[in-house]
């Protein structure tokens, strides 16, 4: 294949890779990651295989069109709506860990949160700077082939597939240890289905939100990416009430420091701040891009003391009691409970058809186009059922919410928010680079690396001695 192909090819590539941008009123939903993902199945057009003024041939509609003139009708994000899209990526599942994460890794382990939601508003910065080295450059995947060629893309494209794959098992293990209190007064059992009540709860609500997969236009349901990020402060402010006006004495002490759960907790912490495939998008979003570090620095700097107020809130409220989940150690009668148990209940049921949308852009891309449109449906439909049993089905067997997340964020989160940021903007940007930025981008990669690996090695063990232990009893 020559080098003008194999360009034209990986351009062809990121229109099935959450190539299009967001609509100009769609608030972006958390992981990793939704509504930008919606968006980007509502076409299976090849729309952003062009170059600059040339002939783009891989859709059905050979049109010339201009990037320059592309982005001023369509980059339509003002500063406030920006850094909204970006907060409402950010938030998420990490709330519900961060006070069992601050209670055992001690109080001045919020340090190490800080310092990392610093080092990923750096990187956010740095995406932007590679962004603006090339126009074309539209995803996350852009800015890997960019820096790496076909390589660097094949590579983005799996550690984003993986980070949602294992997000969507986080979020399935979250509904099945919150819907039980949901439903408090529903006994469900079937005597020739060896499941727990809690597990049978679960297979209901995900068969529930099955049909939501078979849907070809996702804009019908892109209200749930919003929904996404109400759920997400109704579970602040109701954990906020309950510290104000619950009854619960915050009066626990939290340890200084333990220095032989960090590593464990650090991957809890980096996953609260992984929303680093979306921010391209944003970017590309916005009326005046030159703002998109100051986005970053405001968006980050919430939602940090956010991550922080609620860390400390659930540690003094619960102390050494603290559960992986805080919804899990709020007491059961209060009003705000059963609000933040609801919400943290339905968030997975908004995620499920979001998340997918990648996936189905792409198979529906890769079928004949001579194919029926109800037999893409079936194919297409039945493919994301399997998935999401695939991922019920893990969820079920692994109910270890806190080490299942910890090792998302120390196995494939810090990758995508620290260590190929820093890698890719060393590579595109070399030339301009100053010494000193040569060496903070190193030593960001080197500390990446190394709290990756001890991460992964940690919340591995920890996961493994959970399944021991439950198959002992």
């Amino acid at each position: 294949m020559s080098v003008f192909s194999a360009t034209k090819f990986g351009r062809c590539w990121s229109s099935l890779e959450f190539g299009k941008q967001p609509h100009r009123n769609q608030v972006v939903s958390e992981t990793v990651h939704g509504a930008q993902l919606a968006a980007a199945a509502q076409s299976s057009s090849c729309v952003t295989c062009v170059e600059e003024n040339k002939v783009c041939e891989c859709g059905k509609d050979t049109q010339v069109l201009n990037l320059q003139s592309e982005h001023h009708a369509k980059a339509s994000s003002s500063f406030t709506h920006s850094a909204i899209n970006m907060v409402g990526m950010l938030i998420g599942l990490g709330q519900l860990s961060t006070p069992y994460a601050l209670e055992n890794g001690g109080w001045s382990s919020v340090f190490l949160l800080v310092g990392l939601g610093v080092m990923c508003a750096y990187t956010s910065h740095i995406i932007g700077k590679c962004l603006e080295e090339d126009s074309r450059s539209k995803t996350y995947q852009d800015i890997g082939q960019q820096a790496f060629g076909a390589k660097g893309r094949i590579i983005a494209s799996t550690f984003i597939y993986l980070e949602i794959f294992f997000a969507l098992v986080s979020y399935t293990i979250s509904l099945t240890d919150n819907l039980p209190l949901v439903l408090s007064g529903v006994h469900a059992h079937l005597s020739w289905l060896p499941l727990s009540a809690s597990q049978l709860l679960t297979v209901v609500a995900v068969l529930v939100a099955l049909p939501t997969l078979w849907l070809r236009d996702l804009s019908s349901i892109s209200f749930l990416s919003f929904g996404g990020i109400v759920m997400s402060l109704l579970i602040f402010v109701t954990i906020a009430c309950t510290a104000a006006f619950g009854g619960v004495k915050g009066n626990h002490s939290i340890p200084l420091l333990q220095l032989r759960k960090i590593p464990g907790i650090s991957g809890l912490y980096i996953f609260s701040y992984a929303g680093h495939i979306v921010f391209p998008n944003i970017y590309t979003a916005m009326k005046d891009p030159s703002k998109f570090t100051k986005v970053s620095i405001a968006s980050f700097t919430i939602v940090t003391m956010l991550y922080t107020a609620l860390g400390f809130m659930g540690a003094k409220l619960f102390g050494p009691a603290v559960s992986s989940q805080i919804t899990l150690s709020m007491p059961p009668h209060l009003i705000a409970t059963k609000i933040a148990l609801w919400a943290t209940v339905l968030t997975p049921m908004t995620k499920y058809a979001l998340e997918f949308a990648p996936f189905a852009s792409q198979l529906d891309h890769q079928l004949p186009s001579t194919m029926s449109s109800r037999t893409r449906m079936l194919i297409r439909g039945s493919v994301g059922s399997i998935l999401l049993l695939v991922i019920l089905a893990l969820a079920l067997s692994l109910p270890y919410f806190e080490h299942v997340l910890s090792l998302t964020g120390s196995l494939v989160s810090i990758a995508i928010s620290l260590v190929f940021p820093c890698a890719f903007y060393l590579k595109i940007c070399w030339p301009q680079v100053s010494k000193p930025t040569v060496v903070l981008n190193g030593l960001l990669i080197v500390l990446g690396a190394l709290l990756g690996v001890v991460g992964t090695i940690a919340s591995s063990k920890a996961l493994i001695q959970s399944i021991r232990r439950g198959h002992s009893l």
